[in-house]
């Protein structure tokens, strides 16, 4: 989302990196560059303003770090202002008293709440916590079946009623979670494409009769700064305790995300980053700064790893590749946990420095591409998976059909393949086990 950000800051920042001195006219040339980048990415105008200020009475009356440069003391108290506006430390979704905890999910129609109910559903899930979910949604038709939809999909609870009335159905929700035991009770509200009464009338009684322990409002990043209007309007009328972004995976400038803390003073404590349900992350204000600046994000990729990669079985893989052992079915195995991972090119965004290798990006393997892979291996028999070097060209011609690809795709594959087994036993023969490639992906 940050791309077009990323790029004018660091070209702004990278004047200022060499600076032996930074004064009142090369600061004043930087602040108009980076007035100009904010205010185009659609950050509010007084959250530039204040950001602004921030900056340039640090930057001109900080005293340089011994081990810093002038212009890369800027760059820190940047990145520092940055984490401020973003909403500051990271903020952990904590609950008190008696369980159940209800959670109430506010915001327009077409924000995403109900899929952010049932992504937070499943991140409860994953959390140890027993989630519970109702739709009190009696507008819009598909709502309560989008709901039960991805209730089956994670596996959570939804709380069905034949009642029309939305108060009536959060509160047999409350009752049902309290007799089945759960001890959280998330409650899709309903959504307008505007602010009007009859909504908050609504949203306010919900709020009345159950009594929640949080209120949160779903933000959609691409809005821009409508979204902070709406976030406004929303904490005016409900105690609303904080933010989730949702379509933080889009390409609009990010605005949503660099003002709806710092105008409303709230945190956010959830960003949506795809359409999978496990695609809800914890929001870490320092983590997207440093993405905003380019200094990539290495912490999220390691809880990437650990959440959808299974250790034991890769370092299984790993043993048996330095023995030369590693057959398709294996590689299989790894394309799998990479693919839930997300898309290569979106990963590839984590790495320090990744925004200045514009080809990196277009150079990994997209979703398509590893796709045909894994269609070219399951149209293998278990033998020729297992034993490669039995396919002869009668075969590869039927594994390309069955698998809708060419035969100079099967024999790319097969060719690969072969040339990592011989790369995998040189190295172990020559002691290299501790190298610092070995842990990778065989191809």
């Amino acid at each position: 989302m940050f791309e077009q950000l990323t790029g004018r800051l660091q070209t702004t920042l990278r004047k200022l990196r060499g600076s032996a001195k930074i004064d009142e006219k090369s600061f004043a040339e930087a602040a108009r560059e980076l007035r100009l980048a904010l205010l185009e990415a659609d950050v509010h105008f007084g959250v530039v303003k204040d950001f602004l200020t921030a900056v340039k009475a640090k930057a001109l009356e900080e005293k340089v770090a011994r081990s810093l440069t002038p212009g890369q003391q800027v760059i820190k108290i940047v990145n520092e202002e940055l984490v401020s506006v973003l909403g500051g430390p990271s903020r952990n979704l904590r609950f008190s008293g008696a369980a159940p905890h209800v959670v109430l999910i506010v915001g327009l129609q077409g924000a995403g709440k109900t899929t952010t109910v049932g992504k937070l559903g499943a991140w409860f899930r994953r959390e140890g916590r027993s989630p519970l979910l109702v739709s009190v949604d009696v507008h819009r038709p598909a709502a309560r079946e989008q709901l039960a939809r991805f209730g089956e999909t994670a596996d959570l609870f939804v709380h069905e009623s034949s009642s029309d009335d939305v108060v009536q159905r959060a509160t047999e929700a409350v009752g049902e979670a309290r007799r089945r035991g759960d001890d959280i009770v998330l409650v899709d509200t309903a959504g307008r494409l505007h602010i009007d009464d009859a909504m908050m009338r609504e949203v306010q009684a919900v709020a009345a009769a159950v009594q929640p322990e949080r209120i949160l409002y779903v933000c959609d990043s691409m809005v821009g700064q409508d979204a902070v209007q709406a976030a406004t309007a929303f904490a005016t009328a409900l105690a609303v305790d904080g933010h989730i972004l949702t379509k933080l995976d889009g390409d609009a400038r990010g605005g949503a995300a660099l003002s709806i803390a710092a105008v409303t003073g709230l945190p956010i404590y959830f960003a949506g980053v795809g359409e999978k349900i496990d695609d809800l992350e914890v929001f870490h204000p320092d983590r997207i700064a440093s993405r905003i600046l380019g200094m990539g994000d290495v912490l999220t990729l390691i809880e990437k790893v650990q959440d959808q990669v299974d250790l034991e079985a890769t370092e299984e893989l790993e043993k048996r590749a330095r023995q030369g052992e590693l057959t398709l079915e294996d590689f299989k195995s790894q394309l799998r946990q990479i693919r839930r991972m997300g898309s290569m090119s979106k990963l590839l965004e984590f790495l320090p420095g990744a925004s200045n290798a514009p080809g990196l990006a277009q150079m990994a393997p997209d979703d398509a591409e590893l796709r045909r892979i894994e269609a070219i291996i399951d149209s293998m028999t278990r033998v020729e998976r297992h034993k490669p070097r039995i396919i002869n060209g009668s075969r590869r011609k039927r594994i390309a059909a069955g698998s809708g690809t060419s035969v100079q795709e099967v024999n790319r594959l097969l060719k690969r393949f072969a040339q990592s087994r011989k790369l995998m036993k040189k190295l172990n023969k020559k002691g290299r086990r501790d190298a610092p490639w070995a842990n990778l992906p065989s191809f």
